[in-house]
Formats: C-alpha cells, sequence, structure tokens
C-alpha cells in the first residue's frame, strides 16, 4: 500500500475521552512477587456464595479499601492466561475492569460455559487447563534497549508531532512494557529495583508472545481471519477463521456520540503496517487549528499506533493506538481503536476481503 493512499486512509483519527471502568474488589492483595502470581489461585469467599447482595457488597468495598489500588497476582496470572488464549484483556494491569470482565465474559462464552463477567472457579480452571507454562517470565535488559533513539518530549498537539520525525518511544519503560502487552505501572511494580535505563538488569515480565515491529513476513498467518465482528454494546472486536470458529477477541474503543461507528458491513480493503498518518483539516478535530494537511511519520506513538486496517467505508478503519491502556476504556472518533499488539496480531492474521460487521444488540 503506497505512502499517498495510506495518508487517504488514515484522516479519520479518532480521539479519546476518558470513561472510567469500574471499580476492583477483592480480597487481601498479597504481595507482588514471581511466586505469588505463579502459585496464585481462586478462591470463593464465604460472602460471594451468600444470597445476601447488601452483605456481599459491603464486604467487597471493605475488601477495596484495604486491599487499596495495588496489583492483584491472582488477576495478572488471570490476565496473562487470558492474552495466551487470544482472549484480549487489553493491556495487562493485574487489576479489575471493563476489559478483564469483558475478557472473561468472552472465554466463558466460547467455553459453553454459564454467562459471566466475575472470575469462577470452573472458568479458573479452564484458563488454566489453557496452558501450564509459566505466567511470567525473566528478560534481561539490552543495550539496544536502552539507547534508543527515543523521542525526549512527546508534543500533544498533532500539528507539532508533525515535527517530530519517527514517532517511537519515549523510554525504554514504555517500550518494553507495550513489548510485553503490560500496563507501565505494572512493569515499574514487578521491577522496583532494577534501573531501566541500564542494561545488564532482569525483569520479571508477562510471559506472552513479545510484540514485534515492521511488517508481518507471510502474512496472513494462521489461524487466518476471514470475518470481523465489531459489537459495539460489549466494545470488543470479535475474528473469525474460515470454518466459521472464533480465532480471537479483543477489547477496543469503538466511536462515540459525536461520531459514532458505522453500521452494517464493510469489507478489508488493505492493511498497512507502520503508517504514515495525515491530519485533513476538513475534519476540525478539537483542538488542531491548522488549516492546511500535514502528515505524522510511522511509529508506536503515530496517532493510529503501529497498524492500519483499512476498511471499505470511506475514512475508516481498525488501528492501533499510542495510549494502549486506554484502550477499551474510552471513545473514538469513529475508527475502531486497539492496543498497538492486538493491532498487529489480527492485522498479521486477516485477509484482505475480509468481511466486517457492525453489531448494535
Amino acid at each position: 500500500m503506497g505512502r499517498a493512499s495510506v495518508w487517504g486512509a488514515l484522516t479519520a483519527l479518532c480521539f479519546l475521552s476518558v470513561i472510567v471502568a469500574p471499580a476492583v474488589s477483592a480480597a487481601e492483595t498479597p504481595a507482588l512477587t514471581r511466586e505469588a502470581i505463579e502459585n496464585a489461585t481462586f478462591q470463593e469467599s464465604r460472602e460471594d456464595s451468600k444470597p445476601d447482595k447488601a452483605a456481599k457488597a459491603k464486604t467487597k468495598a471493605a475488601a477495596k479499601k484495604e486491599a487499596g489500588d495495588r496489583p492483584d497476582p491472582l488477576l495478572v496470572k488471570v490476565q496473562v492466561l487470558l492474552d495466551r488464549a487470544r482472549f484480549s484483556p487489553g493491556a495487562i494491569d493485574g487489576r479489575d475492569g471493563e476489559n478483564l470482565r469483558g475478557a472473561l465474559s468472552a472465554f466463558a462464552a466460547a467455553q459453553g460455559l454459564p454467562a459471566t463477567n466475575r472470575l469462577t472457579r470452573e472458568l479458573f480452571d479452564r484458563l488454566q487447563a489453557t496452558s501450564r507454562d509459566p505466567v511470567v517470565t525473566q528478560y534481561t535488559i539490552t543495550e539496544e534497549d536502552v539507547k534508543g533513539p527515543f523521542v525526549e518530549s512527546m508534543p500533544r498537539k498533532m500539528e507539532e508531532q508533525a515535527e517530530v520525525g519517527p514517532m517511537r518511544y519515549t523510554n525504554t519503560r514504555e517500550m518494553l512494557a507495550e513489548r510485553f502487552h503490560m500496563q507501565r505501572d505494572l512493569l515499574s511494580a514487578l521491577n522496583p529495583d532494577v534501573p531501566l535505563d541500564k542494561a545488564g538488569g532482569t525483569l520479571v515480565v508477562a510471559a506472552v508472545p513479545p510484540m514485534g515491529d515492521g511488517k508481518v513476513q507471510g502474512a496472513p498467518l494462521p489461524p487466518k481471519v476471514t470475518r470481523i465482528e465489531i459489537d459495539k454494546r460489549t466494545k470488543r472486536l470479535l475474528a473469525y477463521g474460515e470454518d466459521g470458529k472464533l480465532t480471537a477477541d479483543y477489547p477496543a474503543s469503538i466511536g462515540s456520540a459525536e461520531k459514532p461507528a458505522p453500521d452494517g458491513s464493510a469489507k478489508v480493503k488493505a492493511i498497512a503496517f507502520d503508517p504514515w498518518y495525515t491530519y485533513n483539516p476538513k475534519y476540525r478535530f478539537a483542538g488542531v487549528k491548522a488549516r492546511k494537511k500535514f502528515s505524522i511519520h510511522p511509529g508506536p506513538n503515530n496517532p493510529v499506533g503501529v497498524v492500519w486496517i483499512d476498511l471499505s467505508i470511506p475514512s475508516y478503519g481498525i488501528h492501533g493506538t499510542p495510549e494502549p491502556e486506554k484502550v477499551g476504556k474510552t471513545e473514538s472518533h469513529g475508527c475502531i481503536r486497539l492496543t498497538n499488539w492486538d493491532a498487529r496480531d489480527l492485522a498479521s492474521r486477516t485477509e484482505k476481503g475480509a468481511k466486517v460487521e457492525f453489531l448494535d444488540k
């Protein structure tokens, strides 16, 4: 796909307005260590088995206050298992929230279990059965990791981003967190004594397929995606193979009241890895005063991230984001926004001509 055609496809950037995800309710949280994550197991509390909803709510509220906002080793484990099963929880953060609940609900449905968006004994057992490999692993920081180059200061205004050059990461912490599908705060919490700006340090990271860069050779890779469903109600994107089986399920930011996502059906026209982004003044994005077109270089902090999947509906696409931790918790201006690693995974498996359906119910 040529640079000019990519520019034309990328004129509908989907900016964000934050929607707060529901709060965590958990028992007292143990220390966040590699051993605690590996050994974490689901234990249903007595209150969870009682029908008294008021008592349950009171107990959960007290537990939340006691635990604070610390990542939970059990939820880290669950999120890694979901990620590896390709029921993406978004950025792995060890906390409850809409993305985790959406992934649990999708996994339960795929397993033929009773509908739920909460962790249950049966759901946890099924998740553990998907993989016996360790859920966290060690990674040694390399010289390449710390030398960059990085963007020292990322401008907020798009006009200024056009002057940056390649939209690289801002530091090693951001780069490694995204490589291992993690929230930056979780990466730091797991490795409080490891300097991220020096080579040789050993980190504890999520044991997931690391996100690569550049064009994916041999794409589309198996399992190939021939149909995509974008569920506006659940804020999830579902990918299906030629045999009709679900191959992956990702959280997504899908349109807004101001600029809703399309209805009906479309097709995948083209796929661009590391795309340029071109702003067209006719869209009049809030805060952008430019009266002429301008272009922003490729890179993970490009406004559409590392991938653009062009749809047959003009100016609409499925793409990545420079803010993966906000996916599924925010709105967009029409497009379908995934984390960079989920967008890259989807793009590496999707065939041109794949059908895309927008679901409202």
